[in-house]
C-alpha cells in the first residue's frame, strides 16, 4: 500500500540564521527570491531553499542509517557520496539501477526511497517533496500558506548583518597588544559581513511523501522527529548559526505501527550488499 501525506511546519529562529547567495565584495549576501505583492510591485524576500532544507533532512537520515546498517568504511566513496549528499551523475557503462533492482533497494534502503540519489548515470528519484523555507513577514504574504493577524514584521525587521574575520580568536583592530607594549599593533586579517535573519524570525515551510512505502513513511516520520529535536536552518552551524525551534501539524510522526530499524537492520546483509554493488 503506498501512503502519501504532508506536514505543515513552522519554525522559529533561536539563532542568526545564514542562508548565502550573492557575494557583493566581502559581503556575504542573503538568498532572495522576487514576490510580487498585491499591487504589482516586486519585493525581495529573503528564503531558505528547499534545496538546503532537504540537504538538512538528507544528513539526518544518512545518519540514522549509518547507525542502523553500520556501514561506515565499508561503502565505495560515490555510494558514500550518494547517501549523504545525494551524490553526482558520471559516466560509466555499467547497467542503469533499473526493475526490480531498483525495487529491492529501495525496500532495504530507505535512505534512498526517501531522499533519492545520483548513483552511476541515472538518477533514483524520491518520494520526498520539499518546500521552501519562508520568513513570515509582510513582503511574503503572496507565497505563506498560513493565515497569520496582523501586523506582520517587514523583511527589513528581521535582516542583520554580521561581521567576522577568517580566523578564530582575534580581537578587534586597534585593539590591545598581546605583548604588553602598549603599541597597540592592529590585526592584520581581514574582516567579512554576513547578512542574516535574526533570532526570534518565524519560518513556514512543508515536507510531503507522496506514494511511498510504509517503511518510507516510518523512517521518515523518525527523521522530522529528529530534526525537530536537533535540527538546523542554513550555513555556519559550527559557529551558532541556524538553531531553530520547530513544531509540526500533524504532530504525530511515525505514521504505520513499524520500527523501520528493526525491518532495516534484519536485512543489514542484503543491505550492504546491494550497497556495495551499486556503480560508482
Amino acid at each position: 500500500m503506498s501512503i502519501t501525506r504532508r506536514w505543515d511546519i513552522e519554525m522559529r529562529a533561536c539563532s542568526p540564521i545564514s542562508h548565502s547567495g550573492e557575494v557583493l565584495g566581502t559581503t556575504s549576501m542573503l538568498r532572495r527570491m522576487k514576490v510580487i505583492q498585491s499591487d504589482g510591485s516586486i519585493e525581495l524576500v529573503p528564503v531558505i531553499s528547499g534545496n538546503s532544507f532537504r540537504g538538512v533532512l538528507r544528513r539526518i537520515g544518512e545518519q540514522m542509517l549509518r547507525d542502523v546498517l553500520g556501514y561506515e568504511g565499508l561503502l565505495p566513496l560515490g555510494v558514500a557520496h550518494a547517501l549523504r549528499n545525494g551524490g553526482a551523475i558520471v559516466k560509466t557503462s555499467a547497467e542503469p539501477i533499473t526493475g526490480r533492482r531498483l525495487h529491492r533497494l529501495r525496500d532495504l534502503v530507505p535512505q534512498l526511497s526517501v531522499f533519492g540519489g545520483a548513483v552511476g548515470a541515472a538518477p533514483i528519484g524520491g518520494c520526498l517533496q520539499v518546500g521552501h523555507v519562508v520568513p513570515i513577514v509582510d513582503e511574503a504574504r503572496p507565497m505563506l500558506r498560513g493565515k497569520y493577524p496582523d501586523p506582520l514584521p517587514s523583511r527589513f525587521d528581521v535582516e542583520a548583518l554580521e561581521t567576522y574575520s577568517h580566523l578564530d580568536d582575534v580581537g578587534p583592530a586597534g585593539g590591545d597588544d598581546a605583548s604588553g607594549d602598549g603599541k597597540g599593533v592592529k590585526s592584520p586579517l581581514m574582516r567579512y559581513e554576513l547578512e542574516t535573519l535574526t533570532p526570534g524570525t518565524r519560518f513556514e515551510s512543508w515536507v510531503q511523501i507522496v506514494r511511498g512505502s510504509a517503511l518510507d513513511h516510518a523512517f521518515l516520520g523518525d527523521v522530522l522527529a529528529e530534526f525537530v529535536r536537533t535540527g538546523w536552518l542554513g550555513g555556519r552551524s559550527g559557529v551558532g548559526h541556524g538553531r531553530v525551534a520547530t513544531a509540526l501539524v500533524p504532530e504525530v510522526y511515525a505514521g504505520p505501527d513499524l520500527d523501520w530499524r528493526a525491518v532495516v537492520g534484519a536485512r543489514r546483509e542484503e543491505a550492504l550488499e546491494a550497497l556495495t554493488s551499486l556503480p560508482a
